[in-house]
């Protein structure tokens, strides 16, 4: 695992897992939305945010944690491994909020300064709906992209904590 994808619905975890994973492995981490978002939560212009993109999984080893679907293609394609972050609904839905009321008036640790933490009825719903909206387009995308391709769908806290582990004892080991 030297290039991987992290993907999953906002709230699923893919920061923390991203940093985690990144010490574990000594890979650095790219945090999409520290890229994509600058401030007052302005987006990168889309013919700049595509080169960005190319430039960066050109890179010899990395973890990218971002959704960004227009674009998942672009990572896929040179991840040798796909993590999919796949969390219950009810647990995304906490966890965004939890974090609004975390990062009240100030940015969190994956973003810019000046993108203080929001949550808005248009977020919810993009959350809310991921799993039946997004989830399956991302399914899709990884089934195109996957042969050759390690790819590992984590659906409970559990599940990721035992991933953790098992990964940091494979390194320690070595």
């Amino acid at each position: 695992m030297r290039k991987i994808a992290v993907i999953g619905s906002p709230g699923s975890g893919k920061s923390v897992f991203s940093r985690k994973l990144g010490e574990s492995l000594g890979l650095p981490v790219i945090h999409l939305d520290r890229h994509y978002w600058h401030d007052g939560w302005t987006p990168t212009p889309q013919r700049e945010w595509d080169e960005f993109l190319r430039e960066t999984v050109g890179g010899q080893a990395w973890i990218i944690d971002g959704n960004y679907t227009r674009t998942l293609d672009i990572r896929l394609e040179a991840a040798d491994t796909v993590i999919f972050l796949d969390m219950p609904r009810l647990l995304c839905m906490y966890r965004i909020v939890k974090r609004r009321f975390m990062y009240r008036s100030k940015s969190r640790p994956d973003l810019n300064e000046g993108c203080e933490e929001k949550l808005d009825a248009d977020f919810v719903k993009w959350v809310w709906n991921y799993r039946a909206e997004v989830r399956p387009k991302v399914l899709e995308a990884i089934s195109a992209h996957g042969e050759n391709k390690r790819t590992i769908l984590l659906g409970s806290r559990k599940q990721v904590r035992t991933f953790l582990q098992a990964e940091g004892s494979r390194i320690h080991m070595k």
